[in-house]
């Protein structure tokens, strides 16, 4: 039996308390770790999944609306590129539950950890250029241009700032502390 005297240090950083306090590292097996890491991604997966499976429906019936027709060359490009990004992003997020199915009980659970953990951040960047799409789309054909180029710039940063800016300066605090 393995005590907790017996499990070596992990490399893993610290973790922190909403007020920023360090918190001792988990005291688990690299095997359980992989296991909790990849329950946490599934999951993530899952959310983030079911949200561009409702946004890739909506761009999906909007060339079939009555007024499509009359939507200008730039719109279409806008739909065509967010469309791809869409489709692109539920592809990423899809794929590691295929590789799971595929590689199941083939000690392979690290390699799945990592790879849907690459999948999800390109995915998500996908998104954040899907959902600029979006709402420049809609902006325009509500607006016109000015308001369109404001709502998709503001979306862009907003979105980019939150899911990227603010974990990143975060890491590189971090990585300086230590």
């Amino acid at each position: 039996m393995v005590t907790s005297t017996q499990i070596e240090p992990h490399q893993e950083r610290a973790e922190h308390t909403e007020q920023g306090d360090r918190l001792p590292v988990r005291d688990e097996l690299p095997t359980e770790r992989l296991d909790r890491n990849s329950a946490e991604l599934m999951a993530q997966l899952r959310v983030a999944g079911t949200g561009i499976q409702v946004l890739l429906a909506f761009l999906l019936v909007v060339p079939f609306n009555a007024r499509w027709s009359r939507a200008t060359a730039f719109d279409r490009y806008v739909y065509f590129a967010t469309l791809l990004c869409m489709a692109a992003a539920a592809v990423l997020l899809i794929a590691p539950s295929v590789h799971h199915r595929v590689l199941f009980r083939q000690g392979e659970k690290s390699y799945l950890v990592k790879t849907g953990n690459r999948f999800a951040i390109i995915a998500m960047a996908l998104l954040t250029v899907g959902l600029t799409g979006i709402l420049l789309l809609i902006s325009n054909v509500l607006f016109g241009g000015v308001t369109a180029a404001i709502v998709a710039a503001v979306a862009l940063i907003g979105v980019v700032t939150l899911w990227f800016g603010l974990p990143l300066r975060r890491s590189h605090r971090e990585s300086r502390a230590r």
